[in-house]
């Protein structure tokens, strides 16, 4: 039988499982921290904050050919991220570009640090721009998302420059399509974000979306057709299918491969048209 000598430090039979306790402890607290899981388990998962407008279009809804030209009156534009860095806005407007989105904002946890180039760059060379805020209806309310849009950058003022904020309503580049919720309690997120954003700005913001997302994830939803002006992301010869509710659509996003800025956007109608929704 082993012999305890005095003076010699006594060795708890617990202590080793105490320290893999504490070991399992800390590693589940770092799982929990956003990224970390799919970091974890060595898949592709994007980082919080990278989603872009459009992003899931390809992958779920295919891609087709560029629509042709002179169809219709309608007036080009663009939408960028911090994926563009700083654009070149002069480019862009000698190329007919006239009017912009800038991605202001994710969930309440991410702004663009491109903003301030892009947002006011557009502007500066005379475009009407707006921003748009990328929705994570997993990671907090619509209220709380619409007043940190607002407060980053998500603002309106009837300048005759600045287009209503627009929210981007698409596939979860992060998880499941829907991000884990039902067809109502999406449709009561998105009226949440839509009714704070109305009551903070005094405008209707814009919802982008996919047809093929919307008839998913709100099970084809038209209650906001009467009020939000809809921007529909299909990458084809038209716009297709429109979500229910919408009879026609205020702009429409075609491709993700422009020459200078990859997401490039029409408004359906002449510029006047643009400059009407600016000022609402």
């Amino acid at each position: 039988m082993p012999v305890h000598r005095p003076g010699t430090p006594r060795r708890s039979r617990w202590s080793a499982a105490a320290v893999l306790l504490s070991v399992l402890s800390a590693l589940s607290l770092l799982l929990t921290l956003p990224g970390a899981a799919q970091a974890a388990d060595g898949d592709d998962t994007p980082a919080r904050g990278s989603a872009r407008m459009g992003q899931g279009v390809v992958e779920h809804d295919g891609q087709g050919s560029l629509p042709p030209s002179g169809d219709a009156v309608q007036t080009e534009g663009v939408d960028v991220s911090s994926h563009q860095g700083n654009v070149a806005w002069s480019t862009l407007w000698n190329s007919g570009v006239k009017w912009s989105y800038v991605k202001a904002t994710e969930g309440t946890y991410y702004k663009n640090p491109y903003f301030a180039q892009q947002y006011n760059g557009s502007y500066n060379v005379g475009m009407i721009r707006g921003a748009y805020h990328f929705a994570t209806p997993d990671t907090s309310t619509g209220a709380a998302q619409a007043n940190y849009f607002v407060d980053n950058g998500g603002g309106w003022s009837r300048d005759g420059k600045t287009l209503p904020g627009a929210l981007d309503i698409e596939w979860n580049p992060y998880g499941a399509a829907c991000f884990g919720k039902s067809q109502s309690a999406m449709v009561t997120w998105i009226r949440d974000f839509l009714n704070q954003y109305r009551a903070r700005t005094g405008r209707h913001a814009v919802i982008y979306t996919a047809t093929s997302w919307w008839k998913q994830c709100t099970g084809n939803y038209g209650g906001f057709a009467v009020n939000n002006p809809l921007w529909i992301a299909r990458y084809n010869t038209s716009p297709g299918e429109l979500p229910a509710g919408w009879g026609f659509h205020t702009m429409w996003q075609y491709t993700s491969s422009g020459p200078t800025v990859g997401d490039h956007n029409k408004f359906n109608g002449a510029l006047d048209r643009v400059v009407a929704l600016a000022n609402g």
